[in-house]
């Protein structure tokens, strides 16, 4: 099975992946998303999108459901089986 690399926000309702790293270009907000709990290896899936405009995103991160704003969810660098 071969994997893809997508953003988070990329997933499709119900797509299972994991985390594989971040996109760097807003350091400060990569460590508050560390804080949260995103690391590499973790599961993550897409469980809804807001009405307007699709934000927040309802983000299932191992057993814990948070909600991301659109360009949050952009910094996370995902892999899932394509």
């Amino acid at each position: 099975m071969s994997t893809k690399q997508k953003k988070l926000n990329e997933l499709s309702q119900n797509e299972a992946a994991r985390v594989c790293g971040f996109f760097e270009n807003n350091k400060a907000m990569v460590v508050k998303l560390r804080e949260i709990g995103f690391a590499e290896g973790d599961e993550v899936e897409i469980l809804g999108r807001g009405l307007l405009g699709g934000t927040p995103i309802s983000v299932r991160l191992n057993q814990t459901v948070i909600a991301l704003r659109t360009r949050e969810a952009a910094l996370v660098k995902v892999e899932s089986g394509a």
